[in-house]
């Protein structure tokens, strides 16, 4: 692997079309991080820290090797595996507490705390809202008029992009709903 840089990785099998070239994958800035808090966790017999980032680092594979041909993620797909990753927690502590299993629905809560300091500050209601004013008098400015709740997906979209992963998409839409609204 001369001239590749430490954190690639070769694949053993060939992409779809027949080629016979094995595939490299480079590994994004947060996987390396990821890899090296285990790293950290194993040396320090953590198995909470341990088995949390595996299951992170499992998740990211699976998003790398999904779909027709293995593929490196952008930090931003890898920012959205592990976000999901950390809704999901949420979702099953959530659900645990329902059913009346606040043990198992600590351990999800922790884990998805464990997963939150990987992922960037997300953005305050303050902010949000700035988006959603900006967005809003940018279609304003497009459309000659106000826009209606026809032009909300239009709306919801363009914050969500702007916001990159920072906010909860429905979050988002209840804001541009209640602007139009």
């Amino acid at each position: 692997m001369t001239g590749q840089p430490y954190f690639a990785k070769t694949e053993p099998f060939a992409p779809v079309g027949g080629a016979s070239e094995a595939v490299v994958i480079g590994e994004g800035v947060l996987k390396l991080r990821l890899k090296d808090d285990l790293k950290t966790a194993l040396k320090a017999r953590d198995e909470a820290a341990k088995s949390t980032l595996r299951m992170a680092l499992a998740a990211l594979q699976n998003a790398e090797v999904a779909g027709a041909q293995v593929k490196a993620l952008t930090e931003a797909e890898e920012l959205a595996v592990l976000t999901k990753e950390v809704r999901k927690r949420e979702d099953a502590a959530e659900t645990y507490r329902n059913a009346n299993r606040p043990e198992l629905a600590d351990k999800e809560a922790e884990e998805a705390v464990f997963l939150s300091r990987y992922l960037p500050q997300p953005l305050t209601e303050t902010e949000l809202i700035a988006l959603v004013d900006a967005a809003v008098a940018e279609t304003t400015a497009e459309l000659g008029a106000p826009p209606t709740m026809k032009n909300m997906g239009a709306i919801v979209k363009a914050v969500n992009a702007a916001a990159s992963g920072r906010a909860d998409g429905g979050k988002i839409a209840a804001l541009v709903k209640a602007r139009l609204g």
